[in-house]
């Protein structure tokens, strides 16, 4: 299967899906018309939205969306084949890619699953196997989203500590005491009582443990960001 020529980089951010948006997309990539058209006929039967492309030039120039979706991917695409455009998106976390191919082969397939691939499909394959990956894709996908919504508001939570405010949260949440927090400090004991109450309810936790959790969740976004 052949097309696609050099891409750019797939970076772009994905811009917030309207509220009304529900229905999952569902793009597919294959140089192959009657691939495309006979699957773009299946996934409308099965009530979602498909967006098809000819190359991974024409996907990666179509704006991204922040609603539910999975990529169902040819192998064999010339210039920038299906595996190069894997690692190009391979931040676009909530966009899980089931691959296909008519030339499979185990390292093709072990080199996908181990970069992230939810599936990876010989042709010909049964409807039934591509829509079951389909739907395990979009599950897979809403999570994404909403642990992706989630961190978003623990960010703006903590955007919204003052300084003196994050440097108690890093204090509180490695275990240390408050009399410990005010003679490192230099503060009494009763404005440390103080800050942690507004850490508290800035962060909306109601426990220790639930902001240990917070901060763990947060380190761990800055870590895979950074």
């Amino acid at each position: 299967m052949s097309s696609a020529g050099e891409a750019g980089p797939g970076s772009r951010a994905a811009q917030p899906a309207p509220a009304t948006t529900v229905m999952p997309v569902v793009f597919v990539v294959d140089d192959d018309v009657s691939v495309r058209e006979s699957l773009e006929l299946m996934i409308l039967a099965a009530g979602w939205h498909p967006e098809t492309f000819p190359s991974a030039t024409d996907f990666l120039a179509h704006p991204r969306l922040g609603g539910p979706s999975c990529l169902v991917l040819d192998v064999s695409l010339p210039d920038l084949n299906g595996l190069d455009l894997q690692k190009r998106i391979v931040d676009w976390t909530d966009m899980p890619i089931i691959f296909i191919t008519g030339y499979g082969d185990v390292p093709t397939s072990v080199q996908a699953m181990k970069a992230g691939a939810a599936e990876f499909l010989t042709k010909p394959f049964n409807d039934d196997v591509l829509l079951s990956a389909i739907r395990q894709a979009i599950e897979r996908s809403r999570i994404e989203l909403a642990r992706e919504a989630e961190l978003h508001a623990l960010r703006n939570c903590h955007a919204s500590l003052t300084p003196r405010e994050r440097e108690i949260m890093v204090l509180v949440v490695s275990g240390r005491p408050n009399k410990q927090i005010a003679a490192e400090l230099g503060i009494s004991e009763i404005t440390v009582k103080a800050h942690r109450g507004r850490v508290m309810r800035k962060m909306q936790v109601e426990s220790l443990a639930q902001l240990v959790r917070v901060a763990a969740a947060l380190d761990g976004s800055a870590r895979r960001s950074g």
